[in-house]
């Protein structure tokens, strides 16, 4: 007995609407979450390395930080912390000097702050190119 003999069988079918849905939910989720960021908004000059050592530059200014704040600029010992009486230092010391270059030579165990009391004397000095040393680590 076949009871289904006027009946078609219906052909299987993918239906796409509710996977789109659910992608386009993960989109959104994903667009929302996502932070950007914008570097080509920034200007960056980056630093290059040379594995020569430096020449001895002839317009630079040595300045020494010990590790309990104490500061000396070219051999010559500073009794004060005040930034605008260190300027006043680097002024002397550079004499002449056009655009000298500040080379800090901080102690390992230096505060920031003494550090800093240094950037803010060359500031007020009006000298802007400062750099720091650094002892290179040596292979055993």
């Amino acid at each position: 007995m076949n009871f289904r003999r006027g009946y078609q069988k219906e052909e299987p079918e993918i239906n796409l609407v509710p996977l789109i849905d659910v992608l386009l939910v993960i989109l959104i989720f994903l667009m929302v979450s996502t932070t950007y960021n914008k570097f080509a908004e920034l200007n960056i000059n980056l630093p290059k390395a040379d594995a020569e050592k430096q020449h001895d530059r002839p317009n630079q200014i040595n300045i020494a930080v010990d590790s309990s704040g104490r500061y000396v600029i070219e051999n010559t010992p500073v009794n004060t912390v005040e930034p605008e009486v260190l300027s006043e230092q680097l002024r002397k010391a550079a004499g002449d000097m056009n655009d000298p270059v500040i080379v800090i030579n901080a102690d390992a165990n230096a505060t920031h702050q003494s550090v800093i009391r240094i950037l803010e004397a060359a500031r007020i000095a009006g000298y802007s190119h400062i750099t720091f040393t650094a002892e290179t680590r040596t292979s055993k």
